[in-house]
């Protein structure tokens, strides 16, 4: 697998599906700012309360015309037409518990402070990923917003005084060992 960040911010994305697995990929897709339009005969009244599109039908291959990300979150005969129609369009797909139908498949993610770490296990173990991600999440800094900032001022420096990469990564170190000792 090929591990990637996307911006979705604006974008189209199409959930198809309308229970409550649908219903959960809503947060993180509106947290992103995508411009969400959900496909299913009948959806849940936690769809219907986020102010997304809803098409209360079943699903059209036409439906994923212009997306730039698709959720499969219908059963498994729905979600294979829906990776069908994505192929054709190049679109990758979440085919929520049915990796036979996706082309990508979302992990544990944890996001603090402008970090985000995600764990996958290929679509294989979504609770592992989801007990990995807890243990990331209690792993990781509690002000890793000043470990964020640190990096940030480190960069601009870095450029303006032309640093090699190479260089980078030990002054980073020490920057961030320096604010670690001043928290004990």
């Amino acid at each position: 697998m090929f591990p990637a960040f996307l911006d979705l911010r604006s974008r189209r994305v199409v959930v198809v599906g309308g229970g409550p697995v649908a219903a959960a990929k809503l947060d993180a897709l509106l947290e992103v700012g995508a411009d969400v339009t959900v496909v299913a005969p009948e959806v849940v009244p936690e769809i219907e309360r986020r102010g997304v599109v809803v098409l209360r039908r079943p699903f059209a291959e036409s439906d994923l015309d212009g997306a730039w990300w698709v959720v499969a979150a219908a059963p498994k005969e729905v979600n294979r037409r829906v990776r069908a129609a994505a192929d054709a369009r190049r679109v990758f797909v979440n085919a929520v518990d049915d990796p036979a139908h996706a082309t990508a498949y979302l992990g544990g993610v944890v996001r603090r402070d402008g970090v985000t770490v995600a764990i996958s296990t290929d679509g294989r173990a979504p609770a592992l990923a989801a007990l990995l991600r807890e243990a990331l999440d209690a792993w990781l800094p509690a002000r890793l917003d000043e470990w964020l900032s640190a990096a940030d001022e480190a960069r601009r420096r870095w450029k303006a005084e032309r640093v090699p990469m190479h260089e980078r990564r030990p002054q980073l170190l020490e920057t961030l060992n320096e604010l670690y000792a001043k928290r004990k």
